[in-house]
């Protein structure tokens, strides 16, 4: 099931804090645990671990969160002044502590493209690290969002004629989100598609649909392994199937 974000602290991360910085650093952090490849055409699973930071549903042009007096609107998001779909938008922040290993919510046609940072380097994003275990988020400690290295990945989903994306955000080192798909894969729900390395972010992406309604179903918390907990649930007008997103993977 999915954490609540104290529990989390108090049983996890206080066990893994017990081990030596060279363990967690060197190996814990870099594994790559069996989890079943759940196959539910009527949900999406979440791409990553994490905490989840935001949620909401933003027009283009709109704030999806303010950092220091500056709107990080949808458009930031995507990369592209041109995006023009009012979208739902998720954010899950990894941690020190999380595996960083992220799966396709969705089968579909995956492509991708790596968006290099605004400015010469990244970023850091261990303010916000501090943030998540301190139980406070600060949205000024998220500059990282609007400047560093990312990857963009699109994924048509054949069977809803429907295309969604994952953003992969880097921290401060950059070259350091890795595919293991090539262009135009076929990748089924919940397979591991990319490794990005130390603390980072992955934002889906759902473009509002006339044929869909989008309901939220579970508040900002930790994501749990599946097939437990539900995030997103989608309603199809017309046929009355039940989709959602669920994280935690």
């Amino acid at each position: 099931m999915a954490q609540k974000l104290e529990d989390w602290l108090n049983g996890e991360v206080k066990e893994l804090s017990k081990l030596p910085v060279g363990d967690l650093s060197n190996t814990f952090f870099f594994r790559d645990p069996l989890r079943p490849n759940h196959i539910d055409w009527e949900h999406f699973y979440s791409p990553a671990d994490g905490t989840i930071i935001y949620q909401k549903v933003v027009q283009p042009d709109e704030a999806v969160v303010e950092i220091k007096g500056i709107d990080y609107t949808l458009k930031d998001v995507m990369g592209n002044d041109e995006y023009d779909r009012p979208s739902l938008v998720i954010g899950i922040f990894m941690s020190f502590y999380d595996v960083h290993i992220n799966r396709i919510p969705y089968g579909g046609v995956l492509t991708y493209e790596s968006l290099e940072p605004i400015e010469s380097t990244n970023k850091p994003m261990l303010a916000v690290e501090k943030d998540i275990l301190n139980k406070v988020i600060n949205p000024n400690n998220m500059e990282y969002l609007k400047y560093n290295e990312r990857m963009f990945n699109k994924v048509y989903v054949p069977s809803l004629d429907y295309t969604y994306y994952l953003i992969q955000i880097a921290d401060e080192d950059v070259n350091v989100i890795a595919p293991f798909k090539k262009q135009l894969d076929l990748c089924a729900q919940n397979e591991r598609f990319s490794l990005i390395r130390w603390g980072s972010q992955v934002d889906l992406v759902l473009p509002l649909d006339e044929r869909f309604n989008f309901e939220t179903v579970l508040e900002d918390t930790r994501p749990a392994p599946p097939p437990h907990k539900k995030l997103e649930k989608i309603n199809d007008k017309e046929n009355g199937i039940k989709s959602s997103y669920r994280p935690g993977i």
